[in-house]
């Protein structure tokens, strides 16, 4: 078996307690993590892991080993990048986190275009609303939508990801179009639900740089936008959603927005990487190409 791979699966085994958890993370199967691990217990000559049915732990050999296969693979994905940065030429896996709507209707058009204009890249795209850690989970970089907490991690700022306020024509003309943000406390406000929390209750619009601030309520909360906009086609109620996803039913007029002398918040948004990722060449061409489709300009 190649070392260096095998290095690799004992490192990711050790860090996350398990060969099933190792195994997901690399693709491949727990016996062949097993294979990895027991091909370098017989190269030494010694045990590396402790395992039991319930847990694993290094041994003390395993321990001092495991620092060093760390630095031996930083060494080599270094080398790798090295090459990447001389030869200027985008190769590889690239993978990448997204909010499941921004990178089902805004991203994927970018996405699809940076694979035609670098034919030698493979782009790996999970999509979720929850929190990524990307150095535990392996992502090169992720996209996030609101505040950012402190990381180590080198943030971009992009656009600011829009909302806007609309509903049906059929349900204003049953329950009546608001005229000031206080009116949707008397409408169905459809809720999105997010990953750890729920729907927001209070709804904040600005006329120009005033607040107004609204506890909305609706018997109806998704997680999931194409469903919340259905309801919202359906003639249920109102949604406030973004606006590149809203942006094709309010041009056909299947929506129309509710109270435009009101802006809906906008939330800030940047694409975040860790430092060392950003020298090869498929990341520094990702994140030109990021910029140059979403830059705060």
């Amino acid at each position: 078996m190649d070392r260096l791979s095998s290095m690799n699966a004992f490192v990711v085994a050790a860090e996350l307690g398990s060969y099933a958890r190792a195994a997901e993370r690399l693709n491949l199967s727990p016996q062949m993590v097993a294979k990895h691990v027991s091909a370098l217990e017989q190269r030494l000559g010694a045990r590396l892991l402790n395992r039991t049915t319930r847990k694993q732990s290094l041994t003390e050999l395993g321990s001092a080993y495991y620092e060093r296969c760390k630095h031996i693979l930083t060494e080599a994905e270094a080398a790798d990048s090295f090459a990447q940065i001389m030869n200027d030429t985008p190769r590889g896996k690239l993978k990448i986190t997204a909010p499941v709507t921004f990178g089902s209707y805004s991203l994927m058009p970018l996405v699809t275009s940076f694979l035609r204009d670098n034919p030698d890249v493979q782009i790996d795209l999970h999509l979720t609303d929850r929190f990524v850690d990307l150095v535990e989970e392996g992502y090169e970089a992720a996209f996030r939508i609101g505040p950012l907490a402190t990381t180590g991690l080198t943030a971009r700022p992009l656009a600011p990801y829009r909302l806007v306020v609309c509903a049906s024509p059929a349900y204003l003309e049953a329950r009546g179009t608001p005229s000031l943000p206080a009116d949707l406390e008397h409408h169905e406000c459809l809720g999105y639900a997010f990953w750890s929390r729920p729907a927001d209750s209070e709804w904040v619009l600005y006329e120009g740089a005033v607040p107004h601030k609204v506890q909305v309520s609706s018997r109806l909360q998704v997680n999931e936008s194409r469903a919340l906009m259905s309801a919202a086609l359906d003639g249920f109620g109102i949604v406030l959603g973004p606006e590149d996803f809203l942006r094709t039913a309010l041009y056909k007029g299947e929506l129309v927005r509710v109270l435009p002398g009101f802006d809906a918040p906008s939330r800030s948004m940047h694409l975040v990487y860790t430092a060392n990722r950003q020298r090869t060449a498929k990341l520094r061409r990702f994140v030109e190409a990021v910029l140059q489709r979403f830059g705060p300009a």
